[in-house]
């Protein structure tokens, strides 16, 4: 019959494993680090993965396919159910934890020094405030990156800048990407959607002072113009012996 179904371009997905939880009839699973369609007959045609896709691999056609099979999918449900209950924690569906989106809390830690009672030092803590950082698999719909102030920053950068957590992923979430290896062209798409989507509040971009980190810069600045969404931009520079210029 012909009916609407979801259409899979393995060379736009990028493995984030997004589309296998939002399917909610288990159409979607990762193959070989790509999401694929297993059954015409566990697509319902709803597309609830669409927009959960950050790389537009995932779209509707109307083809030749069997019958969605809702007596199948209330099967195959009930027998994911018995897995999870059997294990103490649920298995992600690509298999990899760096795919998880998740807001992560920070409390300050203080501790008492043994040689001064009376003073309180605080212990160096991770200021990272959201899960995963990498550009290419963030959810350009993470309800995180709604009213952020946005840190975009090259690789390098929090390496060789000693105290960068403090200075800038703080109050902060934080992208990273290397404009050298990485596309940019994919990245200033990426961008755009992530400002069209959220109302990001200002946006600070480090890089390094070599030349080809300007490729982070311009992916920003063009995303900027791209999406209409001008927002207060700050640009830092750091050398590469780690301190900024």
């Amino acid at each position: 019959m012909i009916r609407k179904i979801i259409h899979i371009e393995e060379e736009k997905c990028n493995g984030c494993g997004l589309c296998v939880n939002a399917c909610h009839e288990g159409a979607i699973e990762m193959v070989n680090g790509k999401a694929t369609l297993i059954s015409d007959e566990y697509c319902d045609g709803l597309g609830d993965c669409l927009p959960e896709c950050p790389t537009g691999a995932i779209s509707m056609i109307e083809r030749d396919a069997e019958e969605y099979n809702e007596e199948l999918v209330l099967k195959k449900i009930d027998e994911r159910k018995a897995m999870e209950q059997k294990t103490t924690e649920k298995p992600l569906p690509c298999g990899c934890p760096g795919h998880a989106a998740k807001l992560i809390e920070r409390k300050l830690v203080a501790k008492v020094t043994m040689a001064k009672k009376d003073e309180v030092c605080f212990s160096s803590e991770s200021q990272l405030r959201q899960w995963p950082v990498q550009l290419n698999l963030i959810n350009t719909r993470a309800p995180y990156l709604n009213n952020a102030n946005l840190l975009v920053a090259a690789d390098c950068t929090a390496y060789a800048y000693a105290n960068f957590h403090n200075d800038f992923i703080k109050d902060h979430i934080t992208v990273i990407g290397c404009p050298k290896l990485d596309d940019n062209k994919y990245y200033e798409e990426k961008l755009a959607e992530i400002l069209k989507l959220n109302s990001i509040k200002s946006i600070t971009v480090v890089r390094m002072e070599v030349p080809c980190c300007g490729g982070i810069v311009n992916a920003v600045k063009n995303a900027m113009l791209k999406s209409g969404e001008i927002v207060p931009y700050r640009e830092v520079t750091i050398s590469t012996d780690g301190s900024i210029i």
